[in-house]
């Protein structure tokens, strides 16, 4: 899942360090690709700083959320669906198709939740702003990211580019995923396959528009029995 959709299931938290959490997996692979940070391997200190702990509850929450995410009928009966849809547009592009179509999922979702107002990408953006720093970064350094220069680089520049504000627009969700495959292949699409991405993923988008909050509540409830235990 996506940022906004990781919010989701933390849009009532106001524990701004445990927001961060949900989303800081995403982020290092952003802002430091290649670095796999493993926080549970130092649980231990973690629980006895409780800015800190919280930052750990929201990785916990993510990584949970993800691998019921995946493995979730709706995730591969929709993926497999876009893939049809955009197949005819992959003529000449290096692109692996399920790969566009798994991204392709989750940025339609996040898309989803701000036109419909599920979720406030502004208030969001405020939580990422009040996260105690000194915490992340000391979170960050126990996981042997010792330098956090460029991670901080990268979310000073999330938080103040606004970005997901952009995906209430249907062709930023195209430009996108453009960009995202840009890192991967040399030229993935032309200019012409990047429009007809745009009509592809507004077809789609209707077709999941009425009942894609199933995939937030079936999630949701999984979180719930797995407290209960």
């Amino acid at each position: 899942m996506n940022f906004l959709s990781h919010f989701y299931f933390e849009r009532n938290n106001p524990d701004e360090n445990m927001v961060m959490g949900v989303v800081l997996p995403d982020f290092i692979k952003n802002a430091e690709k290649g670095k796999n940070l493993y926080p549970a391997k130092e649980k231990y200190i973690f629980e006895t700083i409780p800015s800190q702990n919280s930052i750990l509850k929201g990785w916990e929450r993510h990584v949970l959320v993800d691998n019921i995410f995946h493995n979730s009928d709706f995730f591969k009966l929709q993926t497999a669906a876009l893939k049809q849809i955009i197949l005819p547009i992959f003529e000449n592009s290096p692109v692996k198709p399920f790969f566009l179509a798994h991204i392709g999922l989750e940025l339609i979702l996040d898309h989803l939740l701000t036109i419909d107002r599920v979720v406030n990408t502004n208030i969001f953006y405020d939580q990422l702003i009040k996260t105690d720093r000194q915490a992340l970064d000391s979170f960050l350094q126990t996981c042997s990211l010792h330098d956090t220069s460029t991670f901080f680089k990268f979310l000073d520049s999330f938080i103040s580019s606004r970005y997901l504000l952009s995906y209430q627009k249907i062709e930023n969700i195209s430009y996108a995923l453009n960009r995202i495959c840009m890192r991967l292949w040399d030229n993935p699409f032309t200019d012409t396959q990047v429009a007809l991405l745009t009509e592809k993923l507004i077809l789609f988008k209707d077709s999941l528009a009425q009942n894609y909050l199933s995939i937030f509540e079936d999630i949701e409830l999984s979180l719930n029995v797995i407290r209960a235990k």
